[in-house]
C-alpha cells in the first residue's frame, strides 16, 4: 500500500506492507485525511535516525474487514478515525496512557490503517470524504475548548484571535450555532472576509487596538492558541472574572504574565488539548444536528503530501487542509 512517511529525516511516499489485523481491530480503507500542525512538527521531534512512520492523525474511510471480536461495526461501514487514543470518558485531564494517533504509532496518511474498533465512529452522512477526513482532531479540540472548558452558553461573547486555522473555523461555527456572539482577528483581509462569511459578528485587524475597538463589548470567553504574540492582548479585552482557554502556541510558548493584574481581575485560566471519545460523540451529534460542514481550504493528492506540508507551514490557509488518499 502507498503511505506518506517520515523516515531517516525525510518525508516521502513509499510502499509499505498492509497492516495485520488483530481481533479487536478494524481495517479501514482511508478515503481522505486531514493535515494538522502536529503532523508538520513531528519530523523535527523524531530526528534523522528513526525508521519509517506513517504520519497523520485525522482520517475517514470505509471498513474493509473486522477482527474476530468486533461486533459493533461491519464491512462497508463509513467511519471517521478518532485520533484521541485511550481517552474514553470526559475528564478534567487525559488519563494515563493518553496519546495521539500518528506518533509513535502509524497514522492515517496511508491507503489502509488497522486500528482498534474503539477508535472509530460512524461518519456523518451529510459530509463528503474530504470534509469527514479533516473533522476529528480540530473539531474535537475546538469543541472541548469552547464547551467543556469554556462553558460557553447562549448569549455569551467569545473572542478568538487568529481566524484562519482549522480549529478557529470550527470555533466560529460551533459558537454561532450555540447562540453566542463571535469576535475574531486576522492580519489578512481575505481571512477577515471569510470569517465574516462563516458567521463571525465582529472581525478585527490583528494590528488594531483591540481594547479601543471592543470598548462597547463584554467578552465572556477567550479561546487562545497563538501564544506569546497575543496572550496578554487577549487578556486585555476579557471581562473581569472571565475565562481564557488555551489549546496551542503557534508563536512562542513562554508568556510574561502580570500576576497581580491577573488575580485582581479574578480571571480564570484553563489549558486543554484534544478531548475524550465522549466529547467526540457529542461533537459529531452537534455537527449533524446543526448541519455543519468543515471548511476545506485545499485538497492535495497523497503523492503531493509533501507540498501540503509546506503549504500548511506558510499559514496562508483558511480552514483545513485535506489529503485525498483514494476515491
Amino acid at each position: 500500500m502507498k503511505a506518506f512517511v517520515h523516515e531517516h529525516g525525510k518525508l516521502d511516499v513509499k510502499n509499505l506492507d498492509e497492516p495485520d489485523l488483530n481481533d479487536d481491530e478494524v481495517l479501514v480503507s482511508i478515503r481522505a485525511a486531514g493535515l494538522n500542525r502536529r503532523d508538520v512538527g513531528i519530523p523535527n521531534r523524531r530526528g534523522r535516525d528513526e525508521e519509517a512512520l506513517v504520519l497523520g492523525s485525522d482520517g475517514a474511510g470505509v471498513i474493509e474487514s473486522v477482527g474476530a471480536h468486533v461486533t459493533e461495526f461491519s464491512i462497508g461501514d463509513e467511519v471517521i478515525i478518532n485520533p484521541s487514543l485511550h481517552w474514553n470518558d470526559n475528564s478534567v485531564a487525559p488519563p494515563e496512557g493518553f496519546d495521539i494517533l500518528g506518533m509513535p504509532n502509524h497514522g492515517t496518511f496511508a491507503e489502509k490503517i488497522a486500528i482498534s474498533a474503539e477508535q472509530v465512529e460512524k461518519k456523518p452522512t451529510h459530509l463528503s470524504w474530504d470534509e469527514a477526513g479533516v473533522l476529528a482532531l480540530s473539531a474535537l479540540t475546538g469543541y472541548r475548548a469552547l464547551f467543556t472548558k469554556g462553558e460557553l452558553k447562549e448569549g455569551d461573547t467569545v473572542f478568538i484571535p487568529g481566524a484562519g486555522s482549522g480549529v478557529a473555523t470550527y470555533l466560529i461555527m460551533f459558537a454561532k450555532s450555540a447562540g453566542a456572539k463571535v469576535i475574531v482577528t486576522s492580519r489578512s483581509e481575505e481571512k477577515r472576509t471569510k470569517a465574516t462569511e462563516l458567521g463571525a459578528d465582529i472581525v478585527l485587524d490583528t494590528t488594531s487596538d483591540w481594547p479601543e475597538q471592543l470598548a462597547d463589548e463584554t467578552v465572556d470567553l477567550v479561546i487562545e492558541s497563538v501564544g506569546k504574540a497575543t496572550f496578554n492582548r487577549s487578556l486585555e479585552v476579557l471581562k473581569k472574572g472571565g475565562r481564557i482557554v488555551v489549546f496551542g502556541a503557534t508563536t512562542e510558548d513562554t508568556v510574561d504574565l502580570n500576576l497581580r493584574k491577573f488575580f485582581y481581575g479574578q480571571y480564570q485560566l484553563f489549558g486543554t488539548t484534544m478531548g475524550s471519545r465522549e466529547e467526540l460523540r457529542e461533537m459529531l451529534a452537534f455537527v449533524e444536528n446543526h448541519n455543519l460542514f468543515p471548511v476545506v481550504d485545499t485538497t492535495f493528492e497523497l503523492n503531493h503530501a509533501k507540498e501540503a506540508f509546506y503549504y500548511l507551514k506558510e499559514g496562508n490557509q483558511f480552514g483545513n487542509v485535506a489529503i485525498r488518499i483514494s476515491e
